[in-house]
This record gives C-alpha cells, structure tokens and sequence, in this order.
C-alpha cells in the first residue's frame, strides 16, 4: 500500500514530440493571516509554498513524452516549495529526481513569470497546487484572463489539489464561468480541516462549487489517501483532487490532447 501522499498508478507512455508544456505554480511563501475584506496580511504565518511532487510528478512525465516544458510561477523568480514535502519519508521518486536535476533546479530559481507569457504558444497548461496556491492563483487577474483565452482557443488545461483555483475568474467565452458546468475534482474541504490548516483565504472545493463546477471527489476515512482524477472531455479539462493525483492527472491531460490531436489531424 502507498504511503498516503504517494500514488501507486502507473502511467502508460506517451510521444507528444513537438508539443509544449507549461506548469504553473504559487509564488507564496507564507501561510499568512488574510483580511477577507481588504486582502491585507494581518499576521504573517509559517513557511508554505508549493507542494514539489505536484509540479515535478506532471514535469517529468511531460518531459518522459518528449515535450518542451516550461515553468512558470505568479510573480516570477524562485518558486518556493513546501520543505515537508521534500523530507525522506514524504518526497516521491520524482522528487528525489528533481533534486539532483541542475536543469529543473534552475527553473524553479528561476521560474518564469505568467505575465511575460503568451499561453497560446501552448498545447497543455497545468496548475500544481500546495497551500501557497490558495493565496494566489485565484486572486490573479492575469491568470484569469490568460486561461479564459487558452480555454476559448481550445487548450488542454489541467490541474492538482490547490491548483484547480486557477480556473476561479476565469471566464467562457460567452462570460460566465470557466469551470461551469464543468466536472472537476480538487482538495476537499474534509481534507483542510483534517489537516488542521485553518485560515488560508481560498478552498478548492468551495470555490469551484460556488463558481458551478460539477464537484465530485473520492471520501476515505481521510480523504488524504483518498484520490479521484477527473476528465471533462468536453472541456478539455482534467482534475486532480489531491497530492496523491499529480501523476494520474498528467498522464490523462496528455490522453486528452492526444485525442485532440487525432481528432483535428
């Protein structure tokens, strides 16, 4: 049985030669205290940032399929990642990879900034989450207003845990939501309480819901070793509900922009 952050799905190989990637993440490097009303820092809290296995799970199988892979944050510049998620007893093998891989290191110092960016140079986007996600993917107008224009040119969007609140102010072309009507999965609101991080300004769950995605999600008795990927193929939308789905939710978003592929070819 894998440990309850680690996935034990095996993905099938892929050859997206030619195709490119960008992976988005948070630039937040704290678990602040939030004014709900002014979004000013009251209190500043503990270091937090993104969860690594999230962006290097999805990076590497990119990579594995031979696609040009970008990484991109927020605000640009090093990316910071949650150290828990980088101990011995936590981290995957993919995590253990990037730590000695000098050319994804240097992107992660180096991330580019979403602003500088034109997403339509891109086949697939994807959005790794981690509890920093919660401070800033949905509060960035220019992440909205860049998915909103990926999904109206037909991309491949993807997402992970905390990551799927990228797509919140987004819009569809005709201005409602992007992801109404949308079948989506992202951390559950169960999951946050079970972990005791109270706070942070933005939940998946609920934020989806209230946009009117079509929630789904797997329960355990904690819904961390629970796992759920879901696919909207009419959306070109896929969803990981949690840390255990970065591998899953990848492999799946590279099916669908296959598929895509086939179909226009």
């Amino acid at each position: 049985m894998p440990l309850p952050h680690k996935s034990n799905y095996k993905p099938e190989k892929r050859d997206l030669k030619g195709y490119k990637a960008l992976i988005i993440t948070t630039s937040k490097a704290t678990l602040d205290k939030i004014d709900p009303q002014s979004g000013e820092i009251l209190k500043t809290g503990s270091a937090t940032g993104l969860h690594a296995s999230e962006m290097t799970e999805p990076y590497y199988l990119f990579k594995g399929a031979g696609m040009h892979v970008d990484v991109a944050s927020i605000k640009g510049g090093k990316i910071p990642i949650e150290k828990l998620s980088l101990r011995p007893l936590v981290r995957t093998e993919y995590d253990s990879r990037y730590l000695k891989d000098e050319e994804l290191r240097q992107k992660v110092e180096e991330s580019l900034c979403i602003d500088d960016l034109n997403f339509l140079d891109y086949d697939l986007i994807f959005m790794s989450g981690g509890w920093g996600a919660a401070y800033d993917l949905a509060q960035s107008n220019v992440l909205s207003d860049k998915l909103s224009e990926a999904y109206a040119s037909k991309k491949v969007l993807g997402s992970v845990c905390h990551g799927a609140l990228g797509f919140i102010g987004a819009k569809k072309p005709d201005g409602s939501p992007l992801v109404e009507g949308v079948r989506m999965t992202g951390v559950t609101n169960r999951q946050l309480k079970q972990l005791m991080v109270k706070g942070t300004p933005k939940h998946p769950e609920t934020e989806l819901i209230r946009e009117g995605a079509d929630y789904v999600s797997e329960k355990r008795l904690f819904d961390m070793i629970a796992n759920h990927v879901e696919v909207d193929r009419k959306h070109l939308i896929v969803s990981g509900q949690n840390q255990k789905g970065g591998i899953e939710t990848a492999e799946k978003a590279m099916q669908l922009l296959i598929e895509q592929i086939s179909d226009h070819g």
